[in-house]
């Protein structure tokens, strides 16, 4: 890495220095494409699951046979068989579209329950990873590209009790960014990114109450 400036180890880095460093440190990275991914994390005596990006379809076989919704599935997660919905979804009602041609995981752990959710919310996904080889069900006339947001609850429960091995899981088709399906399951610790910028941040606040001392 090259230095842009050195300065004598006795002084703090001027105000506006400091700020288009932290600008620049922070500021999101632009990206032509948002992959779809699904937290789930224990939270408190919950288990919630929350998802968003977009998906890149090309490549996948529409499997619905028709110009209208080909399928129904349960809102539920049954880790055993790679099967996961979240967002408003009427158990059984005929709402998604489906796709197979999926590479990934056929469990993300070893319950075999069927456990229906508490509630749920937002634009209706499912992965059924041990179905068909890996099948994806999208919102019906879903268009790739187009940003979804999803969310579920199971309360009172754990991903113990729900048979969750925690780690990441990954559907893939295609190469593109947004050509994928990530599950995170992980228990409710802080992040390595959020604890280096949360870092970041408390010293950059500390630099600049130096400053405003000295010059008091």
């Amino acid at each position: 890495m090259k230095l842009l400036f050195t300065a004598p180890r006795n002084r703090i880095l001027p105000a506006g220095a400091a700020l288009a460093a932290a600008i620049a440190l922070l500021a999101p990275c632009a990206a032509q494409a948002t992959p779809y991914v699904l937290k789930l994390v224990q939270q408190g005596s919950n288990v919630v699951a929350i998802g968003s990006g977009a998906f890149d379809l090309s490549g996948l076989a529409n499997r619905d046979g028709g110009p209208g919704p080909g399928y129904a599935t349960y809102a539920a997660i049954q880790p055993s068989q790679g099967y996961l919905s979240v967002g408003l979804n009427p158990s059984w009602s005929l709402i998604f579209d489906g796709y197979s041609g999926l590479t990934g995981p056929a469990a993300f752990g070893s319950g075999d329950a069927q456990t229906p959710e508490t509630s749920n919310a937002g634009d209706p996904v499912t992965i059924f990873g041990s179905f068909n080889g890996g099948f994806l069900f999208v919102p019906h006339g879903y268009v790739s590209g187009a940003a979804l947001s999803s969310s579920a609850t199971w309360d009172n429960a754990s991903l113990a009790s729900l048979g969750v091995t925690p780690g990441t899981y990954t559907w893939i088709w295609g190469t593109g960014a947004d050509q994928s399906f990530t599950l995170d399951a992980f228990k409710s610790v802080p992040e390595p990114a959020a604890l280096g910028m949360f870092g970041f941040g408390t010293l950059l606040l500390g630099a600049f109450t130096g400053l405003r001392r000295r010059a008091a």
